[in-house]
């Protein structure tokens, strides 16, 4: 941002109440998952005041410390953006006084994440069985390619694989096209972190009023065919099949992404015949509104190349933010299709503090996303990024486990931790 008074900052907003107790704090949550999609989860208790105990594997980490660009420290932006709020320890999992040390872990935790291949844990004399034994409160969320059951549940599974199988690639793209990836290939791993944290929550208060944890299940495909609108229902009760279609949306129309006459986009909804019907005033076509032919929904989902054809011709003819105006002014939705340089200078971002700089003692100063969502009385926050891997370990060890330096010591130099 070029305005120092717009810059975003770690800074509350007025009316915020930072200094409130968060809806999370009393909970501790241990995270031995990988790469994003589990991990995501505890990342989202970590901003809104649970204690996140990250448990890596002892002189390599994550390999989410590896994954995109490499920052000075030499972890990557993604591991110092997307482990925020988290403390990191090391332990190796598949060592028998490992095992037992983060047994001791489940005991003193009222969450864990994970997301290895089904039978992972079980492999190591670890899982929800031995688990829920240690500690009958614990809820332990599960993702993975295709969940704990079914044919499919010993396949391995990134996002990528989640993002097709769920059903969203084959509609991502152009007609003519091959499938493409839908914005990101990680979708699918933010996606059931989402929901993993969302079946966390419902789990703890079920846990609070019974007494008894439980196991969140998630398969990286079922976020994704969930948010599939009526793909589903559409399919059973019309045998239809929906298609590729690009910019444009199914039902709607025009309802896509334009082209301005200074080489940048706008998105234009027109969800109903009103809106349509402002929008062909705007552009002085109302003839073709109303009783005209582009009247109705199903006469412009027709003919959509003459109708997209129509707002393409007009959108060129002005630019991005002369066609936001013009739009604003008649009530027609329309927004930028912002590029992420857009987003630094954009005065809504910049209000609701989307961007935040965080300090962080190994990188200095860095932009990262804020949190999502927004709440007015306990607020949540990034206090920290991606830690160092075991910067921790005397904290848990020496602290919450009271092992002694003696101990700490020959754990370490048997690679243990």
């Amino acid at each position: 941002m070029t305005d120092a008074s717009a810059t975003p900052s770690a800074a509350p907003s007025e009316g915020q109440k930072p200094e409130g107790k968060k809806p999370m704090s009393g909970i501790r949550v241990l995270d031995i998952a990988t790469y994003i999609a589990a991990p995501h989860c505890a990342t989202l208790l970590a901003e809104f005041g649970a204690e996140v105990i990250k448990v890596e594997q002892p002189g390599v980490g994550d390999p989410c410390r590896r994954l995109g660009t490499v920052s000075e420290c030499g972890d990557t932006l993604v591991w110092m953006s997307e482990a925020r709020n988290k403390t990191s320890i090391t332990l190796n999992l598949k060592d028998p006084k490992g095992q037992e040390i983060l047994k001791r872990l489940v005991a003193e935790s009222d969450v864990l994440c994970e997301n290895f291949r089904p039978g992972t844990l079980e492999k190591w004399n670890l899982g929800w069985e031995v688990f829920k034994e240690i500690n009958p409160k614990l809820v332990m969320l599960r993702v993975s390619g295709y969940g704990q059951t079914g044919p499919y549940k010993d396949k391995p599974g990134f996002g990528r694989i989640g993002n097709a199988y769920g059903g969203i690639s084959f509609l991502s793209g152009d007609p003519d096209r091959p499938p493409a990836t839908p914005g990101s290939a990680t979708l699918a791993d933010y996606m059931s972190g989402l929901y993993g944290a969302l079946g966390v929550l419902m789990a703890l208060r079920s846990a609070d009023a019974t007494g008894v944890g439980q196991v969140v299940d998630i398969g990286l495909y079922e976020p994704i065919f969930r948010i599939l609108d009526e793909l589903a229902p559409a399919y059973d009760k019309k045998g239809t099949i929906r298609q590729r279609m690009g910019a444009p949306t199914v039902n709607v129309c025009p309802h896509s992404h334009y082209p301005t006459k200074d080489d940048r986009w706008v998105a234009i909804a027109c969800t109903n015949d009103k809106i349509y019907a402002r929008l062909a005033n705007l552009m002085g076509h109302g003839d073709v509104a109303g009783d005209g032919k582009y009247g109705t929904i199903a006469q412009r989902e027709a003919d959509r190349p003459g109708v997209d054809g129509m707002v393409m011709q007009w959108t060129r003819s002005y630019s991005q933010k002369e066609v936001v105006d013009l739009c604003e002014g008649a009530s027609v939705p329309c927004g930028i299709v912002a590029a992420i340089d857009e987003l630094f200078e954009e005065a809504q971002y910049a209000a609701r503090e989307n961007i935040i700089r965080v300090k962080d003692p190994r990188i200095g100063d860095l932009a990262v996303p804020n949190v999502v969502p927004r709440l007015t009385e306990t607020p949540g926050s990034v206090d920290t990024l991606g830690p160092a891997l075991g910067a921790n370990n005397d904290d848990v060890y020496l602290g919450l486990l009271g092992m002694t330096g003696d101990e700490l010591s020959e754990l370490q130099d048997a690679g243990i931790i």
